[in-house]
């Protein structure tokens, strides 16, 4: 959960823990799940997308980590 807190951001925070409890899971387990289905799932585009993301930021993990969880979560 430490990247989660990297993120400072208290509204994205809100919104993981609240879909983990809705799946009956840790949020750092709900976190994993995403990350592994975005690895198993993401079309071309997706990926593209995530790449130029990171490219961007000054920290790619956090920033990939993030995106993945920002797709994951509005999908809810």
């Amino acid at each position: 959960m430490a990247i989660v807190a990297a993120f400072d951001d208290p509204a994205l925070t809100a919104r993981l823990t609240a879909a983990a409890d809705a799946s009956c899971r840790l949020p750092a387990d709900f976190v994993g799940s995403a990350v592994r289905n975005f690895v198993d799932t993401a079309s071309d585009d997706l990926w593209t997308q995530l790449i130029g993301l990171m490219n961007r930021a000054q920290d790619p993990s956090l920033a990939a980590v993030r995106a993945i969880l920002e797709k994951t979560l509005s999908g809810r």
